[in-house]
C-alpha cells in the first residue's frame, strides 16, 4: 500500500492541498468542512462517479487524466447551471495494488484543474478495497440566488447552442485504443501547431483525456441573462437534449448542417460521434427568440454554435442540408442500459 495507515494520508494530502479559498472556514482534518455562502448567493451541490472499468480504464487513462477527469466532470454540471465553482469533496476508494505514484500523480492531475478553476478541496473519505478504483467527487458552486440554469426552462421558439465541438472526446477515445500515444498530462491550453491530422488527433486526444468544463460559458450566460435552460454534454448530444427537452415539456429540431461536428476519420461516421459519442462536457443551452440577436460568437473564451430549435411537439427531429426531417433517437450512454459493457466510457 502506498501509505502506511490513514493519518500519514492525510496530513500527506492536507500538505499538497491548500486550505484557502472564499467561504472556507474549515476543512482537511477534522470530523467535517465548514464554508460561508455569501450573502444573495445559492449554494449548488453535485456528485459524480468514476469507477475503473466503466469511467476509466487504468491501463489506458495515465493517472493525471483519471483525476483531471474525475473533476472536470462534477465541474461541468455546475457549468450547466451557471454556477461558480467553490468546493470539492473527494471519496476514493483504491486498489490494494496502487502505488504511491498513482495516487500523487492523481491528485496532480485532480489539484492542477482544481486550482484553475479556484476549487478549494475541503475533505472527503478512503478506503482500500480488493476491487476496482472508485473516485467519489462531491463538488459545490454558487450562484445569484434565483438565477442558476435548469433544464425545466426551454419554452417553443427558442434557439438551441451549443458550446466547442461536439464528438471530439469519443473520437479521441477512439484513436486511443487504435494504438495513438495518450498524453500523460494535460497539454498546454493553446491549440497545438502542425499538420492538419495531428493537430486535430491531438485536440481529441485532449478532448477525451484532459476535458475543460465549460463554467466561463455558464456563468457569463447567468451574468448576461441569456440563456432559459441548460445541460452539459455527458452522455451524448442527442441524449442529453432529450432530457433538457423531456424537463421542459417540449421537443426540439436540429440542423444537421449547423452542429460543430468532429473532422471525418476513417471508419468513424462524424454525424454519429457528434451526436452519441458523448463525454464531451460541452454546454446545450436554449436562448428565447428575443435575446437570440444578443448573441455573442463566443463566451468564456469558447465558440457558440446556434444548431436548432425548441418546438412544442414532443421528440427530436433531425433536419438534413437537403431539407429532408428524419426522427432523431437519443443512442448515448446509459449506465442502466449497457452496464454489461465495462470501460465502455
Amino acid at each position: 500500500m502506498p501509505f502506511r495507515n490513514e493519518a500519514e494520508f492525510v496530513h500527506w494530502l492536507g500538505r499538497r492541498w491548500p486550505r484557502h479559498g472564499h467561504g472556507f472556514a474549515l476543512g482537511i482534518g477534522d470530523d467535517a468542512a465548514i464554508v460561508r455562502p455569501r450573502p444573495g448567493r445559492e449554494l449548488v451541490l453535485t456528485s459524480d462517479l468514476s469507477i475503473e472499468g466503466i469511467h476509466f480504464r487504468a491501463d489506458l487513462h495515465p493517472p493525471r487524466s483519471v483525476g483531471h477527469r474525475a473533476l472536470a466532470r462534477a465541474l461541468s454540471d455546475l457549468a450547466a447551471m451557471g454556477a461558480t465553482p467553490r468546493f470539492a469533496l473527494l471519496s476514493l476508494a483504491l486498489a490494494r495494488h496502487t502505488t504511491r505514484s498513482w495516487v500523487a500523480a492523481f491528485y496532480d492531475g485532480l489539484g492542477r484543474l482544481g486550482q484553475r478553476f479556484a476549487v478549494t478541496l475541503i475533505g472527503g473519505d478512503t478506503a482500500v478495497v480488493e476491487g476496482a478504483i472508485t473516485v467519489d467527487i462531491m463538488a459545490v458552486g454558487e450562484v445569484e440566488r434565483g438565477h442558476a440554469l435548469l433544464r425545466s426552462g426551454a419554452r417553443a421558439g427558442d434557439r438551441i447552442y451549443v458550446t466547442g465541438r461536439l464528438g471530439l472526446s469519443a473520437l479521441g477515445l477512439d484513436l486511443a485504443r487504435n494504438g495513438a500515444r495518450v498524453p500523460p498530462s494535460p497539454p498546454p491550453f493553446v491549440r497545438p501547431r502542425g499538420a492538419p491530422g495531428a493537430e486535430e488527433n491531438r485536440e481529441a486526444l485532449a478532448a477525451h483525456f484532459y476535458p475543460q468544463p465549460r463554467c466561463a460559458a455558464g456563468i457569463a450566460l447567468v451574468r448576461r441573462r441569456l440563456a432559459s435552460a441548460a445541460i452539459d454534454v455527458s452522455d451524448g448530444f442527442a441524449a442529453d437534449l432529450v432530457r433538457l427537452c423531456e424537463s421542459s415539456g417540449c421537443g426540439a429540431v436540429i440542423r444537421q448542417a449547423q452542429l460543430p461536428l468532429p473532422p471525418p476519420t476513417a471508419g468513424r461516421d462524424s454525424l454519429e460521434l457528434g451526436l452519441h459519442g458523448g463525454e464531451d462536457y460541452e454546454l446545450i443551452f436554449t436562448v428565447p427568440a428575443a435575446r437570440a440577436g444578443r448573441m455573442p460568437r463566443s463566451l468564456g473564451g469558447v465558440a457558440l454554435r446556434q444548431v436548432g430549435q425548441i418546438q412544442a411537439a414532443r421528440g427530436l427531429t433531425l433536419a438534413s442540408a437537403d431539407g429532408r426531417e428524419v426522427p432523431l433517437d437519443a443512442r448515448g450512454y446509459d449506465h442502466f442500459r449497457d452496464f454489461r459493457t465495462p470501460g465502455r466510457r
